[in-house]
């Protein structure tokens, strides 16, 4: 079983390489969705790795961080390993985002480590586009419960053990409780659907 794949996304600037670490498991669908794929290489030479006794669980040491380190020192990637068929790649079956008559349908997809909060497929400008600013009271179905929830800048803008709808580090939609878990708190468990109304069709 392939393990480790080097990706380089097809969108980036002329003369300008962007490069993924990462195992062959799926992870790669979303750049590939945003980016597309130029190509990808398997991590077998034992010169980018950490040495001879690697460890079958801790690939982020042994194989990630030296692959990592050998990219940002300007390394040939060639050299990682042999090229693979980009059709070979794991894929997910991941639904884009979509915006009709009864608002943004989305998907949580993960849930943020330990925390609890949850990850969707929607980035910032696809909601934003739905009509409402921080500050305001966003409705939204999610799996069989209906709520109400405020869209703010950070998790301090509402009191303790509170919800609320942040933009995340990804830039994507997310859904938190200040100093809680989300996911415990409304029994969200990903994969799961939700709706978002536009504004101006929401009182």
């Amino acid at each position: 079983m392939r393990v480790i794949c080097l990706v380089r996304p097809r969108t980036t600037r002329p003369g300008r390489f962007l490069h993924f670490v990462l195992p062959d498991n799926g992870l790669i669908t979303l750049v590939a969705d945003r980016d597309g794929l130029a190509a990808a290489r398997e991590i077998t030479n034992p010169a980018w790795m950490i040495g001879k006794a690697l460890s079958s669980t801790f690939h982020g040491r042994d194989i990630f961080s030296p692959a990592g380190a050998h990219l940002a020192r300007g390394d040939d990637w060639t050299q990682a390993g042999p090229a693979l068929d980009l059709k070979s790649l794991v894929r997910l079956d991941l639904q884009a985002p979509r915006t009709d008559a009864q608002g943004l349908h989305g998907d949580v997809i993960a849930t943020d480590g330990p925390f609890g909060n949850l990850v969707t497929n929607v980035d910032a400008e696809e909601f934003l586009k739905l009509g409402y600013q921080r500050g305001q009271t966003v409705p939204m179905t999610i799996g069989e419960k209906t709520i109400d929830l405020p869209f703010v800048k950070t998790f301090s803008d509402v009191p303790l053990k509170s919800p609320l709808i942040y933009i995340d580090s990804r830039g994507r939609f997310g859904l938190a409780v200040n100093q809680g878990s989300f996911a415990a708190v409304y029994g969200i468990r990903p994969p799961a659907k939700f709706t978002i109304p536009r504004k101006n069709e929401h009182p």
